[in-house]
């Protein structure tokens, strides 16, 4: 029997000779058995293609093995081993005195074993002070002031072609490391792939046309005050056209390209050579965006110096970022090799190539959107590059044919098809309204059950029982009330243009229509990220492309039909697969890595302690899980509604959700470990009043805080001997940052410290004619490490002098809440006197209340911390007794384990 349908919005009304099938058959179709093969399968196929992408790395070479000219990660990591050996070696220290002559020992048999054609020089560069004045991210209204930086240059030069040494490549990382942790990771594996890349170019470079600077700076965890001295003082600076800088934000595991300039040469030169390309714009646009809070010398290099370059970074384990955790033993063999034989492969291209010379200079506010290459590699294998020009093109051409085959379809169907394209849409949004609602409860209940708000630190697959199940659900009760209403509304169609139809074939006509409009829903959805993406230039817009078009074809080329004479069948499991492979495979290694960088975040997100609510981390994850779901499922989830393993689906969720929820919140799995750790830092804190003078008693006591998220009732359960009390009754202004809530005890804590430590601000001058000019000396005592305010409220302006130098001059001042932050650090030989001239405001007020940290809770002129790198006998003590997995957390605006508090009144 012939019947005819009603129309549908997508595709012209087609009649088709139906078969009747049972609901055992429709159901054999999609059994259980056959949901659990597919599961199995898209599980085992993401983890693998994320091992391909992420994981899998080439084996090390010895010295033999390479050969004079490759690149040996046994003889690179004897440098990581040195380097990590000496401990913690931050500016000023000792360690790192030791650090910088064993990188210049090093330099210098290089030079002594390079080839005879080759130039290699080796210079000790000491820069002067300066300041550093970034205009975005991480320094916004911040001044880095530094003194007494050493560095190590290393060019290397073709001996006889002289004009090489005009155009020259840039590598840089940089030594010291912050106070917390010898850096294995950050950045020693860094300095350790360019020493024995040094040694291989220079083998190499009798035939380069242009020359190479390898700069070991030193500064990077201080502001990147090191790569700031170097372009802008540096007799070299002018002769670098393009850079290179190496980071590690983690420990080993592959180095990816994460951030470039605008430059195509560069960036396609690597993608073409790269023995194991590796990188992915979606890292950049997270990074840009702010959500990774860190900067790296490629915002100098950029900003300061208008270079164009290419950033990398090792990813892996971000979690042990800045703490004790970043040690050798985490380092994976292999991390080295794939990072040292890509840049080799890079350098040897580049440095050979007419192409590189002045034009590649790209000031950085010269630079568009338009220009920005987009990049990212297929399982690390390859690398696919084009332009954001073409990229516009592309987009908007599927976009432009995707709106053209809609309206279209619309205006065929009618009023019944845009009422069911309007109900498929309001599927989308009860999709993720659900899946992000059920896993936003998680997020907010999850603190009551488990001893720590992110209990899953250390072991990062259980979000995928914590969040990603919830979600799942969400998402399918919240598509499934939208395939509900579809069908009531394709029943109330049908019923009226098709009263022929027997009941059993209207029944399926309708649940087929509802599960076909399902799929096509996820089609609107990408072709709306499609175009935001577009509009707004995002990079990993090509996300959006491949998750529209590829299932897009396989619908047309599975499902379509030209034949005015067929009616809808179920949808085929050969539709979903085929229009699944492109975009899974392109999608969920980088999926699984995101996951990964975002729990490891989660150890350092709480900027003021005690300021934020212990579930914000949760719904972070929660949120992103939820958007990973709603978007990359959406096809699937269609599929389930006329399964007859559905419930099992649901029942099968709620176990997974249950178990792993018992496991974290019994503790059988750890929230921290030996290697991942909670960051806890503990400070010996002196505060002196405004007015201080020597005859007065500073407050002195122990800061304990932490910026993970959760209480500190075990690691005070551990302290109590030490009388510890905890809360938020009482904060603590570190200049640069408050503590909110925090742990603090005053059991014997005025030995190990001096009052000749204490700095001071010494009014020297106040004169009110005209406009009022107030000149201050500020006396940091023996600290070579500090952080002061300025209340721009009152100042509108100063200046900042060392040495009978002016280091700032008047004008370029960003404030950012009221106050601009002066960031000093140097090494032994830094001054510590200082002179301020400050310009008042016309209209000074002087009785706000703002709790900046006077003695008297007024808020103050200046406000300034002094760290000095000592361990009191009772910070000791309390290091000893906290648990084996807390560690300190070490950053430019951290105070060190001694800090000194003082201010000036704006009374003064």
């Amino acid at each position: 029997m012939r019947q005819r349908r009603p129309a549908e919005a997508a595709e012209p009304a087609p009649v088709v000779v139906v078969e009747n099938s049972t609901d055992d058959e429709r159901k054999h179709g999609r059994s259980t058995s056959v949901w659990f093969a597919l599961v199995v399968i898209l599980l085992n196929g993401c983890w693998a293609l994320h091992y391909y992408q992420n994981q899998s790395l080439p084996p090390p070479l010895n010295a033999e093995q390479a050969g004079k000219r490759g690149f040996a990660e046994v003889a690179a990591l004897e440098h990581v081993k040195y380097l990590a050996n000496l401990g913690p070696h931050p500016v000023g220290s000792d360690a790192l005195d030791l650090g910088v002559q064993y990188v210049l020992a090093e330099c210098e048999k290089i030079k002594k074993s390079a080839h005879w054609e080759v130039d290699v020089q080796v210079e000790l560069f000491h820069a002067e002070i300066g300041a550093n004045r970034l205009v975005s991210g991480l320094f916004k209204g911040k001044t880095m002031v530094y003194a007494d930086l050493k560095h190590v240059v290393l060019r290397i030069l073709p001996k006889y072609l002289p004009e090489a040494e005009e155009d020259v490549i840039l590598i840089s990382s940089h030594i010291d490391t912050v106070f917390t942790t010898g850096g294995a990771g950050d950045c020693s594996s860094c300095v350790a792939v360019m020493l024995e890349l040094a040694r291989g170019i220079s083998q190499w470079a009798h035939g380069f046309k242009n020359g190479v600077i390898f700069l070991f700076n030193t500064g990077e965890e201080e502001g990147l005050n090191g790569a700031h001295s170097f372009i802008t003082q540096h007799p070299w600076r002018n002769t670098i056209n393009f850079f290179v800088d190496l980071e590690a934000m983690g420990i080993g595991g592959k180095s990816g390209l994460f951030q470039t300039g605008t430059e195509h040469w560069a960036i396609e030169t690597f993608a073409r050579v790269a023995k194991y390309p590796s990188g992915q714009i979606v890292a950049q646009d997270l990074f840009l965006s702010g959500i990774i809070k860190s900067g790296t010398d490629f915002q100098v290099y950029k900003e300061v110096g208008g270079l164009s370059g290419l950033d990398f970074a090792f990813t892996e384990a971000t979690a042990v970022y800045h703490t004790k955790n970043d040690k050798l033993k985490l380092l994976k063999p292999g991390s080295l090799q794939h990072l040292g034989e890509n840049m080799l492969a890079f350098l040897l291209e580049a440095s050979t190539s007419p192409n590189l010379h002045k034009k590649l200079a790209v000031k950085a506010e010269g630079s568009t959107g338009i220009s920005q290459p987009i990049f990212f590699d297929v399982l690390g294998m390859y690398m696919v590059v084009y332009s954001q020009k073409f990229a516009s093109m592309l987009y908007n051409s599927v976009i432009l044919q995707s709106l053209l085959i809609w309206t279209t379809s619309l205006i065929m169907g009618g009023y019944p098809g845009a009422v069911t394209f309007g109900i498929s849409c309001l599927s989308i949004a009860l999709m993720w309204l659900f899946s992000l609602s059920f896993s936003a409860v998680v997020a907010f209940v999850l603190p009551l059950f488990c001893t720590s708000p992110i209990p899953y630190i250390a072991n990062s697959w259980l979000v995928s029982g914590l969040f990603g199940a919830p979600a799942v659900l969400g998402a399918l009760a919240g598509q499934h009330i939208g395939f509900l209403l579809l069908q009531k509304y394709l029943k109330h169609t049908l019923s009226n243009r098709e009263p022929s139809l027997s009941p059993n074939i209207q029944e399926n006509v309708i649940n087929w229509e509802a599960e076909r409009w399902l799929y096509k829903g996820g089609l609107i959805q990408w072709l709306s990220l499609l175009i935001l993406g577009n509009y707004f230039k995002v990079g990993s817009s090509y996300l959006a492309l491949v998750w529209l078009v590829s299932p897009a074809f396989a619908y047309g080329l599975m499902e379509a039909t030209l034949s005015p004479m067929r009616l809808p069948k179920q949808l085929k499991l050969a539709t979903l697969i085929l229009g699944s492979v492109v975009p899974v495979l392109l999608s969920a290694g980088t999926i699984i890595q995101l996951i990964g960088l975002l729990t490891g975040i989660l150890v350092r997100i709480e900027r003021n302690p005690g300021s934020t609510h212990e579930w914000l981390g949760n719904l972070m994850v929660a949120a992103f899980v939820a958007a990973v779901v709603s978007l990359t499922l959406v096809y699937m989830l269609s599929y389930v509604h006329l399964s007859g393993a559905k419930r099992s689906i649901v029942l099968a969720l709620c176990a997974l959700f249950s178990l792993t929820l018992a496991a974290v919140s019994t503790g059988i799995v750890p929230t921290f470990t030996e290697d991942i750790a909670r960051t806890v830092n503990v400070v010996h804190v002196v505060e002196a009043p405004g007015r201080y003078d020597k005859n007065q008693d500073p407050l002195s006591y122990i800061s304990l805080f932490s910026t993970t998220p959760g209480k500190l009732t075990d690691e005070a359960e551990n302290l109590k001997d030490e009388e510890f009390s905890c809360g938020t009754n009482r904060s603590v202004d570190f200049v640069a940052f408050t503590v909110k809530y925090g742990c603090f005890s005053f059991k014997n804590s005025g030995y190990g410290w001096s009052k000749s430590d204490i700095p001071t601000i010494h009014v020297e001058s106040d004169s009110t004619s005209g406009v009022r000019q107030t000149r201050v000396l500020i006396d940091t005592a023996h600290s070579i490490r500090w952080t002061l305010a300025i209340n721009t409220e009152e100042i509108s302006d100063f200046t900042f002098e060392a040495n009978s130098e002016e280091v700032v001059p008047l004008g370029g001042k960003i404030q950012v809440d009221g106050w601009h932050i002066i960031q000093f650090s140097g090494g032994k030989r830094s001054p510590t006197k200082f002179y301020m001239n400050l310009s008042w405001v016309n209209d000074t007020k002087h009785s706000s209340e703002k709790g900046y940290g006077a003695r008297d809770g007024s808020s103050p002129l200046l406000k300034l911390r002094t760290d000095v790198n000592r361990i009191t006998p009772q910070t000791a003590r309390v290091l000893e007794k906290l648990p084996p997995w807390c560690a300190l957390f070490g950053k430019s605006t951290s105070p060190y384990t001694l800090a000194f508090l003082t201010s000036l009144p704006v009374d003064f």
